[in-house]
């Protein structure tokens, strides 16, 4: 029987990697239903290629008769109304985390690329998952591979563990010429092809921020066991220490089919048609990471240490200026200070539920816009 899989996003570089894996292993996997936000030319190319039955239009209201639901909920309304045994999260930002919500409440395992699920909303989505008998397989390369690194393996012999990190492309610009960036050179990743906001967050390290949080809410770590090192080769995507010193490594070619298959075959690995790494005269280089590069990297660690709200904090004030970046309404450097400026209010009130996430995040995209407003008023 083939596995029946949603994928939420299937326009986006996700969604198109999930694909492409289900394109290799037609026999193992059909596609339920698919979500895209406003492209629906390319949504209707896919259903009929892989012959879905129910495509999902979010951005807009659609008359058309190829679309089953569209507009605000529509996302929501489809996965309760829609049978599988999978839901891949490929949407960006705190929008993907009422979908997540939704998936695990209705009996179905959760593929998550969104990272914003697991920073925004932590234990609670994670007892959310157990209390269903669900499981939360990350997508995210490196999650992916300590997922499955530590798969079976017991804590307590687990020293740390290291996420690497590409360092983007300004790794080896000098620190005096960051306010020089512009938006062109932010969106030119050295290794992944990934939507704009990503690729900014990649650029600054909010991303390996989010990661991190993200690391620290998937697999029970205290922040001082999650390391980071720049790794710009992309080979290696993330590590364990053990307790005698020793460290293990999932090393592939930088693709995130790789990490997207292992989530939908799981338990079963992905048998991959999309190349052996030859590691021969290949080089594998490793850097500490620099926080006066990256800062936003630091106030990840310490929205882990303060706990309550603050991880909230983080991921709707950076969501928030690098919108305004994007927009060329500041500057590369401001997105860092924006969100130093919002963690240094107070985000102690501890949510209990997930329409409390969600009112704390409001709350704080309020309150950066406002800080943004006046900023550029000046």
């Amino acid at each position: 029987m083939r596995k029946k899989i949603i994928i939420l996003g299937a326009t986006g570089s996700i969604g198109r990697g999930t694909l492409d894996v289900v394109r290799k292993n037609r026999d193992k996997f059909e596609i339920s239903a698919i979500t895209a936000h406003t492209n629906l030319e390319e949504l209707i190319s896919i259903s009929y290629e892989f012959d879905i039955p129910v495509l999902v239009l979010s951005g807009v209201e659609s008359n058309n008769s190829q679309i089953k639901y569209s507009g605000n909920d529509s996302i929501l309304t489809m996965l309760k109304n829609t049978e599988a045994d999978i839901v891949v999260n490929g949407i960006a930002g705190s929008d993907g985390l009422e979908p997540s919500i939704i998936s695990l409440q209705n009996g179905k395992n959760l593929a998550l690329a969104n990272k914003e699920t697991i920073v925004m909303a932590g234990k609670l989505i994670v007892n959310l998952a157990k209390s269903h008998g669900r499981k939360i397989l990350p997508v995210d390369s490196e999650h992916s591979a300590i997922f499955h690194l530590l798969e079976n393996r017991d804590l307590k012999t687990v020293k740390e563990i290291i996420l690497t990190a590409s360092g983007g492309p300004f790794r080896q610009t000098p620190l005096k010429d960051f306010t020089k960036i512009t938006l062109q050179e932010a969106l030119k990743h050295p290794t992944w092809e990934m939507g704009k906001k990503i690729t900014i967050d990649s650029a600054t390290m909010a991303n390996k921020g989010l990661e991190v949080i993200e690391a620290h809410g998937l697999f029970s770590l205290p922040e001082d066991k999650i390391k980071v090192l720049i790794h710009p080769e992309s080979r290696v995507h993330s590590l364990i220490r053990t307790t005698d010193n020793s460290m293990f490594a999932q090393i592939s070619n930088p693709d995130m089919k790789v990490p997207i298959g292992n989530a939908l075959f799981y338990p079963d690995l992905m048998e991959s048609t999309f190349g052996d790494l030859n590691l021969a005269e290949k080089s594998l280089t490793f850097y500490e990471a620099d926080y006066k590069r990256y800062p936003l990297l630091k106030y990840a660690y310490e929205t882990i240490k303060y706990g309550k709200s603050y991880s909230i904090a983080y991921n709707a004030s950076n969501e928030i200026s690098v919108g305004y970046f994007l927009k060329n309404q500041i500057k590369f450097t401001d997105i860092s200070n924006i969100v130093s400026n919002i963690l240094e209010k107070n985000w102690s009130a501890e949510p209990e539920s997930f329409e409390e996430i969600i009112e704390i995040d409001q709350i704080v995209r309020k309150s950066t816009k406002n800080f943004i407003e006046k900023r550029i008023r000046k």
